[in-house]
């Protein structure tokens, strides 16, 4: 059984139906003996990108991402300070709080990362695109 957590990017064109999700990551999303997290890290990213008018499509998620999560029968990862603490201590330039927090997640709860972000495996965790 597959244990994945999605990147924002990832949960966005997954909830779109968007073909840059490749089929390898649409098919381990798809498959019912997969456990999909979300971070509370893509709720904060995806609503605060919205209200910005970054991400003006997501309207509909950002009103109420964790409907949007059960609706798809996803699980939330919520963050702890452990979390937070980890995401801190992360060596390198990456700069962004979400991409960082997310990694984090992915390493400590040993989830393969849905993402498109290839320096991300520069930090050890496990990519799936």
């Amino acid at each position: 059984m597959a244990s994945l957590l999605l990147d924002t990017h990832a949960l966005l064109w997954w909830l779109d139906g968007d073909l840059r999700l490749p089929a390898v990551a649409r098919a381990a999303i798809a498959d019912p003996q997969s456990r999909v997290f979300v971070s509370a890290a893509t709720a904060w990213e995806i609503t605060t990108k919205h209200r910005l008018g970054k991400l003006p499509d997501a309207a509909d998620v950002a009103r109420d991402v964790a409907a949007c999560i059960a609706a798809q029968g996803f699980h939330e990862l919520p963050i702890s300070v452990s979390d937070g603490e980890r995401a801190g201590r992360l060596p390198g330039p990456h700069r962004d709080p979400f991409d960082r927090m997310i990694v984090t997640q992915a390493i400590g709860a040993d989830l393969a990362l849905v993402s498109n972000e290839a320096v991300f495996d520069g930090y050890g965790v496990r990519r799936l695109w």
